[in-house]
């Protein structure tokens, strides 16, 4: 598979900061001898900039239009502000060079319970009803943190364009879990687990 130069020194970085092997307890549960913590990466100053501008490349791959990008807080929180700045950055280069404006995402955050205090929202940012959006997390592994956040946005009357995740661990019921929940918007992946393994071994091999 051919990927962009900006994937590619995200898949880099992934490997290098964000990739252990060993042996852990996952949220779901179960054990792994890796361990992926995509946050490492994505709060990086040329972490957060690779993941905006790759993630924008992607949707742009696969011609998905949307006004708005969002998670589940917080593995999703580095993720949308990313997404969000390269846009902008994108449609500024694009006027300097009157070029074609391409599409602005705005981000929104959705809070894993209703705040108990203030407006009461559980969408923080962005949200309008009818509104195409895209539905970022960093791992997908059962897929419950992408499905809450589809079930919220579903539920603020926002049309999911797309669900996009950095790395899908591949679990036998991950992917279809979130499909299923997508209700038809496709699901895409940056890369997998075994795409950051090769990698991350590729580079210890090196040292």
């Amino acid at each position: 598979m051919t990927i962009s130069t900006n994937a590619q020194h995200l898949l880099s970085l992934l490997a290098r900061k964000s990739f252990r092997l060993g042996q852990f307890k996952l949220s779901s549960g179960g054990t792994s001898d890796y361990y992926v913590d995509c946050r490492t990466t994505t709060l990086d100053a040329e972490g957060g900039w690779y993941t905006g501008q790759a993630v924008a490349e992607l949707l742009d791959e696969h011609g998905i239009q949307a006004e708005a990008v969002g998670g589940l807080t917080m593995g999703a929180d580095p993720i949308v502000s990313a997404v969000a700045i390269a846009t902008a950055w994108r449609a500024m280069e694009a006027a300097r060079q009157n070029q074609p404006k391409p599409q602005v995402l705005n981000g929104f955050l959705v809070r894993k319970a209703e705040k108990a205090h203030g407006t009461g929202r559980r969408i923080e940012g962005f949200c309008r009803e009818g509104a195409r959006v895209v539905i970022v997390d960093d791992v997908c592994t059962t897929g419950a943190s992408t499905i809450n956040a589809l079930e919220a946005a579903h539920e603020a009357g926002m049309i999911v364009a797309a669900v996009v995740c950095l790395v899908e661990r591949e679990e036998a019921k991950g992917r279809p879990a979130v499909e299923a929940a997508a209700q038809g918007a496709p699901f895409l992946s940056l890369f997998t687990a075994a795409q950051i393994r090769v990698e991350h071994v590729k580079q210890l091999d090196a040292a």
